[in-house]
């Protein structure tokens, strides 16, 4: 089968996972890893079509690509967009990108993005079944997201999976997960593509953006897309940017702080504001060590339970 039309980079994982199959060493569990936007579930879509379609006769590849796409091949599950009361409960959205059984967590009425022993219990109950070619597959975005009971679910299938079914995980937080469930599985780690690499996709982007735009991707072409075909969006981090920039060079105290607001509660605006901070000192020559310091502390701290209000006036203080 063809490779993903619009993708980019990752040439040796694609020939490795093709010489896997050519040559029947195809493993029963795989795991992606690697920061978010970089690819993963598309490869681990692209890796399942193709085991789906090894062996099956020329006339049927373009049937199976189509049942693939949509999730409806009676061999492929995918556990992607979870039902999550009060967030996400509209199935038409979830069935975008997932086609696992998910009824017990509206039954139970289930509010994390978290995937429980239920869920594990739900999939298991389904890999059982006799596949109708060489493989089944099973593709399991962010595997971070497992409770430790579903982990250990899961690492009894992963001792002694059923015949022919192969696991594709992908994850963006490789330590968090169990090693026991890790030495299981076949690691492929994903690395942010050089610039040269990611070019072709600003093709007709004026030069300007372009730099702004790869400076920000660090490697992912996930973002560069999204970049690209939003004015909206690269707009809004251009301001933050701006905002970001003035942090540093300001020697404001006041300043500071009133730019540092937005971290002080949880959410998007405050990880951009974080990541465009990291950008702005690493635009500097020479970044003061007190400021690298107190910036990846602050960092660290905003993702505990520490009160976030004192993290971020602390961290105004330490680099004033």
């Amino acid at each position: 089968m063809p490779r993903p039309s619009a993708f980019v980079g990752h040439e040796t994982i694609f020939e490795e996972l093709e010489r896997d199959i050519a040559m029947d060493n195809v493993s029963h569990a795989f795991l992606f890893a690697g920061p978010r936007h970089l690819g993963k579930m598309t490869m681990a879509r692209w890796f399942a079509q193709e085991l789906l379609s090894f062996g099956q006769p020329e006339d049927a590849l373009e049937r199976i690509g189509h049942d693939c796409e949509r999730m409806t091949h009676p061999d492929l599950f995918i556990l992607d967009q979870l039902w999550i009361a009060g967030q996400c409960e509209d199935w038409a959205v979830i069935a975008r990108t997932s086609n696992a059984p998910q009824q017990e967590r509206e039954k139970k009425k289930v509010k994390t993005d978290t995937i429980g022993i239920d869920d594990i219990r739900s999939l298991q109950e389904r890999l059982q079944e006799t596949a109708s070619g060489r493989y089944r597959c099973c593709i399991i975005r962010s595997a971070e997201r497992l409770q430790a009971e579903a982990a250990n679910a899961l690492l009894k299938i992963l001792e002694e999976p059923p015949s022919s079914l192969v696991f594709i995980f992908t994850t963006q937080a490789l330590s968090s997960l169990l090693s026991t469930v890790v030495s299981r599985m076949r690691v492929i780690r994903f690395h942010p593509l050089a610039h040269r690499a990611l070019a072709p996709l600003l093709k007709g982007v004026e030069e300007e953006d372009q730099q702004f735009i790869l400076h920000l991707a660090q490697g992912a072409p996930g973002i560069v897309r999204q970049l690209r075909d939003d004015p909206e969006i690269l707009r809004a981090h251009r301001l933050v940017h701006s905002k970001a920039v003035s942090f540093w060079r300001t020697h404001s105290l006041k300043e500071r702080l009133q730019i540092l607001e937005p971290m002080r509660e949880r959410g998007a605006e405050a990880e951009q504001l974080l990541l465009h901070l990291t950008l702005a000192l690493r635009e500097q020559p020479s970044p003061p060590p007190v400021a690298v310091h107190a910036l990846c502390e602050l960092a660290a701290c905003l993702h505990t339970n520490a009160h976030r209000g004192l993290m971020v006036q602390r961290f105004g203080m330490r680099v004033s």
